[in-house]
């Protein structure tokens, strides 16, 4: 173990990931759902109102352990492979090292409590791949979303067990980290804790408690909940109040003509418990790190790794797998799947998702949702804590991506970062600190933002944002004054738009960003589905409109 300074100048990190969480919905964000543990982290520290994540859960996830673009790690679609394309090979690269790696390196504790979804290497199934990349202590799962009373394949440490006993899945997550705070306190070394939830990710699957505390509260419906939520963020000094709410996305109705309203509401209560629970779970995380007296040696951060999800039942295709979900529940009863009527979500015999219309509520006030890079996809709430350091109640405006969290805990942990690692060249970190805005000085992004997914492509250099849907022509806008994303000054700014695209074109070479669909020319048309997307048939991942 190599010489590392004294606990007390290098602190404890925790870094909390949210799964399909959007923009406004906890209460520091200008949302309704009870969050007071997460309230909490806001009140006493910092939150950013133009923290960007990488609009997926496998991309951001890749990026936010490496510090790099996702295509950069081997990650730049999802977790299945696609051959001839080493950005989108499925799993991290030997190219790039985790923050576990890095950290672990340099003195600290390493643990992770939750989901993994970078994929794992071919032909090493018996090893779990946080154990491979640089987590001492694991707890977990390798896939996405999953049933959250029911996991065949857990993670502990460096086996797989098969759990049987009754659990759900969210405090499972919560009690491992708390045990894990717990070990590393009476460890001489500074820890590093890794809090990965799948709330509240598809399923909508609940504790009937928690499911009881939001009965009626949706009763308004999405339209209203929007424009609260719009004006929530405003009044907390998140959002200007110059920039208007985006329109009700096209595809869903007026709250007055949706049918099946009671049902609709119960929908987004199930979804408000889930995150509920994992406050309840953060709230006993933070609860340890006060009780062992080490709350002012840590740093604590939380964000989303996407925007809220419109899609239904799906992740790595367009169509729900049905294969993945179990027959029958653990008591024997059959499991009911899909978004219907008949259907009311939160008990473990149900499988279903919000859709569309609640998404857009989950997203408020911008466009689009997960997948997509405009600023629903991929903007996401994100608080940093840490006791006699951070100037509490503080909001930071300028634009950040999530790579830059990595590049901050880092600099944080004094580590250094390696050039090369297991006998391996190592891609230098994209990512920029931010160390000094926690310690009360000023930062701004010096190298310009960066996004694809799924050909869906954005540039971002101060106040502009360059974005496009895959297929359609780029957009662009003034973010100074036009956050939502309503006023395209693409066609009075042309000069301003070549030159952003010729930026993003040279990045996209540099990172190894493929023409999507990758691989087109093993692909297919498929038909176009009601939700605006249409399926290539070969690897079957559905492409945006």
């Amino acid at each position: 173990m190599p010489d590392t300074p004294h606990q007390s100048t290098r602190p404890n990190i925790i870094l909390i990931l949210a799964d399909d969480m959007g923009f406004s919905d906890i209460g520091s964000y200008g949302g309704e759902i009870k969050t007071p543990n997460l309230d909490r982290l806001a009140a006493g520290g910092l939150r950013f109102s133009q923290m960007y994540n990488m609009a997926r859960c496998c991309p951001s996830r890749a990026a936010l352990l490496t510090g790099l673009n996702p295509h950069q790690t081997g990650i730049g679609h999802m977790v299945t492979p696609i051959p001839g394309a080493p950005g989108y090979q499925g799993y991290l690269n030997d190219q790039c090292v985790t923050i576990a790696e890095v950290l672990g390196e340099s003195g600290y504790r390493t643990c992770i409590s939750g989901k993994w979804h970078c994929g794992s290497r071919p032909g090493n199934d018996d090893t779990p791949p946080q154990v491979q990349r640089g987590f001492e202590r694991v707890f977990g799962f390798e896939g996405g979303g999953g049933d959250y009373f029911f996991n065949p394949r857990l993670i502990y440490d460096d086996r797989y067990i098969a759990n049987d006993e009754p659990f759900y899945l969210t405090d499972l997550i919560s009690d491992n980290a708390v045990k894990m705070v717990e070990e590393s306190a009476d460890d001489a070394r500074p820890f590093f804790l890794h809090v990965a939830y799948t709330a509240p990710h598809w399923p909508l699957q609940a504790l009937e408690e928690d499911i009881a505390k939001y009965e009626g509260k949706y009763r308004a419906g999405w339209d209203a909940t929007r424009t609260t939520r719009h004006e929530q963020l405003k009044g907390l000094g998140i959002l200007s109040s110059s920039w208007d709410i985006s329109p009700r996305d096209e595809s869903v109705p007026d709250w007055d003509d949706a049918e099946h309203r009671a049902w609709e509401a119960v929908r987004m209560s199930v979804y408000a418990a889930q995150v509920d629970r994992m406050d309840q779970g953060i709230g006993k995380i933070l609860d340890a790190l006060k009780s062992r007296g080490i709350e002012r040696d840590t740093l604590v951060l939380f964000l989303s790794d996407n925007g809220g999800c419109a899609e239904f039942l799906c992740e790595d295709t367009g169509t729900p797998d049905r294969a993945v979900v179990r027959k029958t529940t653990q008591d024997g009863r059959p499991v009911r799947i899909g978004n219907l009527p008949e259907i009311t979500p939160g008990p473990a015999d149900t499988f279903s998702s919000y859709d569309t219309q609640w998404a857009n509520v989950s997203n408020a006030p911008f466009r689009r949702f997960k997948r997509w890079v405009h600023e629903g996809g991929i903007s996401t709430p994100f608080i940093a804590s840490w006791p006699g350091q951070i100037e509490p109640g503080t909001i930071s405006h300028e634009p950040a991506q999530l790579i830059d969290i990595n590049a901050t805990c880092i600099d944080a942990a004094s580590a250094p970062y390696p050039t090369e690692y297991n006998g391996n060249e190592i891609t230098p970190i994209e990512g920029e600190s931010f160390l000094p805005l926690l310690t009360g000085g000023s930062w701004s992004r010096q190298k310009t933002i960066f996004w694809e997914h799924e050909g869906n492509g954005a540039v971002r250099i101060g106040q502009w944002k360059l974005v496009k849907e895959f297929g359609s022509n780029w957009e662009l806008y003034d973010m100074s004054v036009d956050r939502t994303e309503l006023h395209d000054l693409a066609e009075s700014e042309t000069g301003r738009v070549q030159r952003m695209a010729a930026m993003y074109s040279e990045w996209a070479g540099r990172c190894g960003v493929a023409e999507w669909p990758v691989g087109a020319g093993k692909w297919s048309f498929a038909g176009m589905k009601e939700d605006g997307t249409f399926k290539m048939r070969g690897n079957g991942h559905v492409v945006p409109r």
